[in-house]
């Protein structure tokens, strides 16, 4: 399974092209997370909003690696398709049946108050 389909990667450059121009203006966009990605054996997730428009492969969103500290930052996109785990399968998988239900902040605050993100 890809990471990222192409409407996901087409939505998340829209929406870093759109992040670029309102951060010009000093009026960041709380953008609804587009995809849900997770690691089934390390609990760890990443909810991501946006890609860079000059680097594709680094996206932005909410992370948690599993450990308790979820935190809003880039990931490189590419990393996370590096193939390992057990039995060699892919270790990042996406969640088909993700849909967002509050903004990026909205996730943030609720991972904090949980110590994991809860989506």
């Amino acid at each position: 399974m890809t990471l990222l389909t192409n409407e996901q990667r087409e939505q998340l450059l829209e929406n870093g092209r759109a992040q670029r121009d309102a951060e010009k203006r000093g009026e960041p966009i709380d953008f609804y997370p587009v995809v849900k990605l997770f690691t089934p054996e390390a609990q760890a997730t990443w909810l991501l909003t946006e890609l860079h428009p000059r680097d594709p492969d680094v996206a932005f969103g909410l992370c948690d690696l599993g450990i308790g500290f979820p935190e809003l930052g880039s990931v490189c996109v590419s990393e996370l398709q590096y193939p390992g785990g057990p039995w060699g399968l892919p270790p990042v998988k996406r969640d088909r049946h993700f849909k967002a239900t509050k903004t990026l902040s909205a996730y943030s605050k609720e991972a904090h108050e949980h110590g994991q993100v809860v989506a």
